[in-house]
């Protein structure tokens, strides 16, 4: 893995895990582990599209949220991000 690859995926996964606090304000920062699915965590249908809506927005991410729906985790989630970055 590249350094730059691997800032790339850390500045994603910081703002994954940013967004999914300020969401989910009682999920400890040590439970948004990349095996995890936003359900496991507590999100009800709404926080998860809130949760993809900041996140689409915030990374310039131009795919519909149609496609974020299959994601079985974070780290899927994560990498579908920096797969569909504006770049």
């Amino acid at each position: 893995m590249t350094q730059s690859h691997s800032a790339d995926r850390a500045d994603t996964t910081r703002i994954v895990h940013d967004t999914i606090t300020a969401i989910l304000p009682g999920v400890p920062r040590e439970e948004i582990r990349g095996d995890r699915h936003l359900k496991d965590l507590g999100a009800d249908s709404v926080d998860r599209v809130e949760i993809l809506l900041s996140l689409v927005e915030r990374l310039g991410v131009t795919e519909p949220l149609s496609r974020f729906s299959d994601v079985p985790d974070i780290d899927a989630l994560i990498d579908l991000l920096r797969a569909t970055r504006r770049r």
